[in-house]
């Protein structure tokens, strides 16, 4: 099984992608169109549409564009309301006030997508507690959003 496979299991969904259409290169894999599939043959940085990548410790990284995919492929998804979405962009945590509505597992430790009230990808999280009522504490703890990728942008001095 391929990471990106296993990866969306963890959300309780299956994800299929024709095998001839799938190039790993350097531990990162890539989904080809056939137009683009005549290049696999030659050294390349970057082709097609990127899913993620295998990192040092093993784990998968997904791209935005595979978590995307995912939204409508797996079960484990929260809605959250306008100003948890901010705060979870911003890279904070998601608190039970701000859970508008929850498909799929709400069990602690498992991982859900998170999405904003028109069906957007946010990002990830690793439920931690109480995902409805007014319970105090994490509900979900952030593990990637769309926003690192500017937060990362930040640091860099030219």
């Amino acid at each position: 099984m391929r990471p990106y496979e296993v990866f969306a299991r963890r959300f309780g969904g299956k994800i299929v992608f024709n095998t001839e259409s799938i190039v790993e290169k350097s531990q990162r894999y890539y989904l080809l169109n056939t137009r683009l599939k005549r290049f696999e043959q030659v050294d390349f940085y970057y082709v097609g549409l990127y899913l993620g990548k295998v990192g040092k410790k093993g784990g998968f990284f997904p791209s935005f564009n595979l978590l995307d995919m995912l939204v409508e492929a797996v079960a484990n998804k929260i809605v959250v309301d306008q100003k948890a979405a901010w705060l979870f962009i911003c890279g904070r945590d998601v608190f039970s006030s701000g859970v508008v509505k929850v498909m799929g597992s709400k069990r602690k430790g498992d991982a859900t997508l998170v999405l904003n009230e028109f069906g957007e990808c946010l990002g990830f999280g690793q439920i931690e507690g109480e995902l409805v009522g007014n319970a105090s504490g994490v509900a979900v703890r952030n593990v990637l959003d769309i926003g690192d990728f500017l937060r990362r942008e930040r640091t860099r001095r030219y």
